[in-house]
């Protein structure tokens, strides 16, 4: 278990921007091969705006993850920006209360955030979109807190399995968003938002437990 707050989710929020920008050009090409070639441009500029907001304004965690999914809605161009933004929103709407963070809390807000994405984007699993990745992590959230895991243990099962998820979108035929216009010439490419998405996985692993 860990502690729920504002500095704890600012944390993980500026932990995640700099792992975009390093990966940035990484996005980008894989963008380059199904999509707009702006991807990692688009998630750069707004998760830096994202790093950007002060924790100390906030008077707790939730306000902190509404305000980055505001931001990443008004900055990030594309689909990404509603998508992600939605995300941050549903998991903030979820978390409502600062303190002790359990497997179970976690998991949960995941999958209302995943509800929110898929609401929101109208994908399902093996449309080759960040779903594929999400999608797979937040049932091995679910899993191990059931299971009685620790939040840390989650996080980690979770990471691996959007990993996994994440390569599993190289042999799919892309059916939602720029990509699904390739038809068949968009199998052997990774997507770009499955990649995205399992990096924030791993961030969240990395700083939340």
């Amino acid at each position: 278990m860990s502690d729920l707050s504002a500095q704890a989710v600012s944390t993980w929020l500026k932990d995640y921007a700099d792992v975009i920008t390093e990966n940035a050009n990484y996005l980008t090409d894989l963008d380059r091969q199904i999509g707009d070639a702006d991807h990692g441009s688009n998630m750069s500029r707004g998760m830096s705006a994202v790093a950007a907001l002060d924790p100390a304004s906030f008077a707790d965690a939730s306000g902190l993850l509404k305000k980055a999914g505001m931001t990443l809605v008004s900055t990030v161009g594309g689909a990404s920006g509603p998508l992600y933004g939605t995300f941050f929103l549903r998991l903030g709407t979820t978390l409502t209360t600062d303190g002790e963070l359990s497997a179970e809390k976690f998991a949960a807000a995941m999958k209302a955030g995943l509800d929110g994405i898929v609401a929101r984007g109208k994908a399902s699993q093996g449309d080759k979109t960040l779903v594929d990745s999400l999608t797979p992590a937040v049932e091995a959230a679910q899993d191990a807190a059931a299971a009685g895991k620790s939040l840390a243990e989650s996080l980690q099962a979770a990471s691996a399995a959007a990993d996994k998820g994440r390569d599993a979108t190289v042999e799919m035929i892309a059916r939602r968003g720029r990509a699904s216009y390739l038809g068949e010439r968009s199998r052997g490419h990774q997507d770009p938002g499955a990649t995205s998405m399992a990096l924030l996985i791993d961030s969240a692993a990395r700083c939340l437990a």
